[in-house]
Order: C-alpha cells, then structure tokens, then sequence
C-alpha cells in the first residue's frame, strides 16, 4: 500500500537518526561506505574528453569490472531536440564507446528525441507527433545535426531510433503506473543500458540527468513524442514533475553505468537554452554504477539538496538506493572542491502546462 509523503519523510527522518548509532564496522577504514556504491567526479584538463572519461570509469573499477557479463550496451544521450547546447556532447560518448570497443563489447547508440523544428515543434506550437515516417525523418535530421551520424559511421556502430519499429511489452514489477511498458525490441535484447545525460536543470523535474534521461525511452508511436500522455497518467497518480514516469521507466530496462556529461551544463529554466536559461562551464565527468548514486552526486555538485529533487524521494519508495547522500563513495575530486550553486529552475506541476505546451496531437 502506497505511504504519504509525510509518511516517507518521517521514515527517511528515522532511518537518519538511527544511522548515527551504527557500529564503525560498518565504515571502511578509509571512512568510505562499504556497500559498493561509488560515484567517480573527474575534471577534464586540456581540453581532453577521452582521457577525463577513461579516469572516470577507471576509478569505478575500470571498463572491465563496470561491465563484467556484458556483452551487448547501448548509449543513450540526451538529444532532446537538434540544438549542441541542449544535449550530450558527441565526444563523451565517442569515448566511452571507445573504451567499450576496445574492450570486445557491442556497442549501439540509442535515442528517442523530443522535438525538432520543422517536425513538431511549427510556430512556436510544440505537438505530439505519433506518425512512425515522421518520427523517423525526425530522429535521423537530429542525429545529423548533432554529429552522431558521423560518430557512429566512424566507430561502425548501429543507431536506432527508439521511437520506430518493432515494440515489445514489458512487465514493470510494483509499478507506480505503468505495470506493462511498449519498448523498442533493442532494450529487451542488450545486457546493459548506459545513461549519458548532459548536466541541466529542468523545468518539470528540477534536474536532468541519467535518471531523467529515461523519458526518451518511451517510443513516440506508442506514447507520442514530447511525452505529453506519460506525463497525463503521471501526474494523475502524484503531480510530482516527471518523477512516476521516469522511476517506472528506468525499472522497466537495464540501466546500469551512468556517465554524466558534466562539461558544460545549463542553469535557470532547463532542459533548452533560453532568455531564462544559461550555460555553466564545469569541465566535469561523472559516473557510477548505481544510476541514483550518480544523479544524488551531480545534483549536490550542482547545488541541490536530496530532497529537493522528487525523482530522488519516488526512486527511494521504489527500492532504489542510496538513500542518503552519506552511503556513496565518492572517489576522485570531492563534491566541495567542485560545488556551484546553479540559478534554480522555475518549476511547474504538469498539470498547469496541460492547456499550454504539448497538448495538441499532430495531424
């Protein structure tokens, strides 16, 4: 049976107090958690993505162990529309792809983008789009644009556009909303997803990052681009930004390893670059192994607090873990040396955007 928010809080308040009269056995001699879960922050130098991306993955263990019995991964950036400032820088990824070829693994790229001009965003208007020709000469312009054409003809890797093509039903066990989701076969048949998502605020979520990223897996011929049906449904469970359809979604696939593009982000009024929005110099990669651990860690480099993030709270009622920032391993530069208070976005529940923004059909 589902608690109230005031229910959760006061056992997270609980769970919090009890943690101060743990035996030290339970901390490392180093003082690190000794449940495993490590985030790595890496500054890039000189202008070197590959090498900030390797350094990041090598104090997770290393490519190896982080994908140990993994043998086929797709990326998946955030290409939420067709703009460079909006979306996971191309080089991250080369990188890591690299990194995952070099290793004998099979690597795709996958993504299911928002919007584009010209497609379903006219005039200012932006629609849900469902047509599957639309959907595909959409995703093929955005992949053109942004240089994940070229990066993939380089690394001779497949893209695939989540949006089209054969849909498997697949069962999301203790669901919130979405007890069965419509995923492109290609989820169900690789070992590991990998969430690469650029550092933004949001105006929906407050944040997006590799949880986050998740929205672009649901296929725009079922669910309709811009998401705006998901985002009904959600918001009639709890009016709680994006957070029930994202924790539903990230259950249903094989999320795994999270590299977080952290080298220019976006502040104010995210998730695209606008008179209310800005973009921040960080030079950062961040990754980990547990796709919470890597979002509580970008968030708190960006200057939020668990708790002000609802994705946090709903993935925590999901199971997911941590549930404090305290219980991760943070491993290379440290949170404090690497702080910026980001300009917060306005956010707004979905429910006062139903009657303004996505909530016309194409026809």
């Amino acid at each position: 049976m589902a608690i109230t928010r005031r229910e959760f809080l006061h056992r997270l308040q609980v769970l919090t107090a009890a943690a101060a009269t743990v035996p030290l056995a339970r901390i490392a001699s180093s003082g690190t958690p000794e449940n495993g879960i490590r985030v790595s922050i890496v500054r890039r130098r000189d202008g070197d993505t590959a090498r900030a991306v390797k350094e990041a993955v090598d104090l997770l263990g290393g490519i190896e162990s982080v994908t140990e019995g993994k043998n086929s991964i797709m990326l998946k950036p955030n290409l939420v529309n067709n703009a460079a400032t909006d979306t996971t820088d191309p080089a991250v990824v080369r990188a890591l792809a690299e990194l995952l070829i070099g290793a004998g693994k099979e690597v795709s790229i996958g993504e299911g983008s928002a919007s584009c001009p010209g497609f379903n965003f006219i005039d200012g208007e932006t629609y849900r789009a469902h047509d599957a020709n639309l959907l595909d000469r959409m995703q093929q312009l955005i992949f053109d644009e942004l240089g994940y054409t070229r990066l993939a003809e380089d690394l001779n890797i497949p893209l695939v556009n989540l949006h089209t093509g054969e849909l498997v039903a697949v069962t999301v066990p203790d669901a919130y909303v979405f007890e069965t989701l419509m995923l492109h076969r290609s989820l169900t048949e690789i070992d590991l997803l990998v969430s690469m998502p650029r550092m933004k605020t949001h105006t929906l979520a407050t944040v997006t990052l590799g949880l986050k990223n998740m929205i672009g897996l649901y296929a725009g011929t079922e669910y309709g681009t811009v998401r705006a049906y998901v985002h009904d449904l959600g918001a009639d469970y709890a009016d709680v930004g994006t957070a029930i359809e994202i924790v539903d979604m990230a259950r249903a696939n094989k999320l795994g390893l999270t590299v977080i593009d952290g080298l220019v982000a976006m502040e104010g009024n995210g998730p695209s670059l606008g008179p209310s929005s800005r973009l921040v110099d960080m030079d950062l990669i961040i990754a980990g192994t547990h796709p919470l651990a890597a979002d509580m860690v970008a968030a708190s480099v960006m200057g939020f607090a668990v708790s002000d993030v609802p994705t946090f709270e709903w993935a925590i009622r999901a199971g997911m873990s941590p549930a404090r920032l305290e219980d991760i391993d943070v491993r290379g530069e440290s949170i404090e040396a690497v702080q910026r208070t980001f300009q917060k976005p306005d956010v707004y529940p979905w429910k006062e955007l139903t009657e303004v923004w996505g909530y016309k059909d194409l026809t």
